[in-house]
């Protein structure tokens, strides 16, 4: 009887606070990307409807913003054929998308719908804007994600639930490393987000850096460069949203996402556009306040983990400019290819000296973290003296720790170079790390 009580008093106070009347307004200006709305009564994050007559479907869009007694719309799609007087409705909620095993192999596009073609059937609605899980409910990690690409295995060992920066310039087989990792890794599904890629890439990462046996066991999200700013980012977290949903349901999940770079212009170009003063090298200080929260959504929770790569397009390979300088500090270790790796042909082209996973001393054995600390003492001798050993004033015999360098210097890089098509298991990778370093 108590629980009916309970139960009836809950539906009264919900009753209570309904609206059964929608407000509704019209549009009175457009202003670059953004529309401003009087007469509606919105909250930031909350999704509203622009009727543009003669049209079918009406635009959506999402409260950014107020002055005054307007508020500030950004379209969740293209700005033409609105004009002023075009009447808007508030849906008084955010956005949801559906999410269910049917995603599994499909393509969707930044607002989570289909692009590929066909109709999903799906379990259920999902909010987009979730919270990080709670600190205290977060599962140590302590388990080891297997990549299958050796270098990251062996001396940047991952665990489920870390989260990794991939940091590199344009063209330095970022898109390659990815393809790699989403077919040989440990995971129970990959959820790929390609936020401002070129149209044209996508169809190429799909088809060759996934490949159809990669594309089994993945969802991919794409929001192209020339999708409104908004689109992009809400690409990022329709992703994350279904990482999460998946993660809840006891998975392990391998969440990518290229490229935080281009989220954070998108999220520049939202701010400027609602009048946010410009900070540092022209970012605003949200896009800054937006990163951790996206950031820190990825991880373990009390069901499953998410374990997460995300990339960063460094400007003239400057790893310290803002972007590349706010992510390091947030994730749990990185990953740094070099454009001089590739020029050389040595793929993948991570620099294994500039790159760090912040707990692997917790998660392998003491024979790996020592053979993995030799190797780069090795690598880093021989990178000091390079310069002399390549003109040929070097003398052998003159220092010890270089002639060691140059005897396992071959064995090093055949060690570290790998094929895209070659997987590598776990424990064969750490014999032949410990083998490479053997007289």
């Amino acid at each position: 009887m108590q629980e009916l009580v309970s139960e009836i008093r809950h539906w009264r106070c919900q009753v209570s606070q309904a609206k059964l009347l929608r407000s509704t307004g019209k549009v009175t200006k457009v202003i670059g990307i953004t529309v401003e709305v009087k007469g509606i009564s919105a909250g930031i994050g909350q999704v509203c409807d622009i009727y543009i007559p003669g049209e079918r479907n009406p635009v959506m869009a999402e409260v950014v913003g107020f002055q005054e007694d307007s508020s500030i719309l950004m379209p969740l799609g293209e700005l033409r054929g609105i004009y002023p007087g075009c009447t808007v409705v508030p849906r008084n909620e955010a956005l949801i998308i559906g999410v269910g095993e049917g995603l599994l192999g499909r393509v969707l596009d930044g607002m989570g719908r289909p692009i590929d073609g066909e109709d999903i059937t799906l379990q259920e609605a999902y909010s987009v804007n979730n919270p990080p899980p709670d600190p205290l409910q977060r599962k140590r990690i302590s388990e080891v994600f297997t990549t299958g690409v050796r270098a990251v295995d062996a001396l940047m060992t991952c665990g489920q639930g870390q989260r990794i920066g991939i940091f590199a310039g344009s063209g330095v087989g970022k898109s390659t490393i990815l393809g790699m990792m989403a077919r040989f890794c440990s995971a129970d599904l990959n959820v790929i987000a390609l936020i401002g890629e070129r149209g044209r890439e996508v169809r190429e990462f799909i088809e060759n850096d996934l490949g159809p046996d990669g594309m089994k066991r993945s969802i991919v999200v794409t929001a192209t460069s020339d999708q409104p700013a908004l689109v992009r980012l809400k690409g990022a977290f329709v992703a994350s949203a279904i990482a999460e949903y998946f993660r809840e349901q006891g998975k392990n999940v391998l969440l990518f996402m290229d490229s935080i770079t281009r989220f954070a212009m998108a999220q520049r170009e939202v701010g400027l556009a609602v009048g946010e003063p410009p900070a540092t090298k022209g970012y605003t200080p949200s896009v800054f306040s937006l990163l951790p929260k996206l950031l820190e959504r990825s991880g373990s929770s009390e069901n499953g983990t998410i374990t997460a790569f995300y990339t960063v397009l460094v400007e003239a390979d400057d790893m310290n400019e803002p972007i590349a300088d706010a992510v390091r500090g947030i994730l749990d270790g990185h990953i740094v290819l070099s454009r001089e790796l590739a020029a050389q042909g040595h793929y993948p082209a991570i620099d294994v000296l500039n790159s760090v996973s912040r707990l692997m001393a917790n998660l392998v054995k003491p024979d790996q973290l020592q053979a993995a600390s030799r190797l780069r003492q090795l690598l880093a001798t021989y990178k000091q003296s390079e310069d002399l050993i390549n003109i040929g004033a070097y003398v052998k015999g003159s220092n010890s720790n270089i002639d060691e360098a140059l005897k396992y210097h071959n064995k090093i890089l055949n060690f570290l170079c790998q094929d895209i098509n070659e997987r590598s298991d776990y424990n064969e990778t750490i014999k032949k790390l410990i083998f490479s370093l053997k007289g």
